[in-house]
């Protein structure tokens, strides 16, 4: 008999997984879907994917979101959705379960934290807790166990949630080192879209530049050193 209880109306949710490793995207989904059997599954692998299914499918009722996503750095991705999406649940996954990161986590917009060692059952329970409205951590994780966010780190977040997906991405590139002309060829736009974009990006986020904005970024990001801009004026 499984050890979780299934909802006494079927819904069909629309659930969103992204995680960049196949196999642990379809123990989620097995996870899920034998706590929710009618709902219906969509993955990325990555966070153009992410917002990719987001344009296909605009209203999702969960996503599970890997903390670790190539195209972001740290809770960056966390910080944006929490602005651009508010409605939207969200439930972070992620190896790295210390009480620093899970309290960071539910800081920065999560209402949920699942380690990846987490069985299915686990999993299944966490995720019909947030659907009812609930936060839901790690067992033996209380919501006081570790100070959240400082408050700098909390403004950059919201400063952040103010980019569109297209100037998130642009801001993801930007912080893996990638030169104007790059980034239009990765993301087929005109460079000067691009120059237009990362002017956006720095009003935004009150930098000056885009070395500044890199530093800011570093604040949500859980390795600064993986933050690495171009230099200024390598354009």
């Amino acid at each position: 008999m499984n050890s979780w209880a299934l909802p006494s109306v079927r819904i069909n949710y629309q659930v969103l997984i992204v995680d960049d490793h196949p196999l642990y995207r379809a123990a989620l989904r097995g996870a899920v879907a034998a706590a929710c059997p009618d709902s219906e599954f969509f993955e990325a692998a990555s966070i153009a994917g992410l917002f990719d299914e987001l344009e296909r499918h605009a209203r999702p009722d969960l996503l599970l979101l890997d903390l670790n996503l190539p195209g972001a750095y740290g809770f960056s991705a966390l910080a944006h959705l929490r602005g651009a999406r508010p409605e939207l649940p969200i439930i972070v996954v992620s190896a790295s379960d210390d009480a620093r990161t899970v309290r960071q986590a539910l800081a920065f917009g999560a209402q949920g934290f699942v380690s990846k060692g987490a069985d299915a059952a686990t999993i299944a329970n966490g995720v019909l807790a947030v659907l009812r409205g609930e936060i839901v951590l790690p067992p033996g994780l209380g919501p006081d166990a570790e100070p959240a966010a400082d408050a700098g780190a909390l403004d950059i977040a919201q400063r952040l949630a103010q980019l569109t997906p297209q100037q998130f991405r642009v801001f993801g590139l930007l912080c893996a080192g990638r030169l104007n002309k790059q980034i239009a060829h990765e993301l087929q736009i005109m460079e000067a879209t691009v120059k237009a974009h990362m002017t956006a990006i720095l009003r935004k986020l009150g930098a000056c530049n885009r070395t500044q904005a890199a530093l800011l970024a570093s604040r949500l990001a859980r390795d600064p050193d993986e933050i690495r801009p171009a230099p200024e004026g390598a354009d």
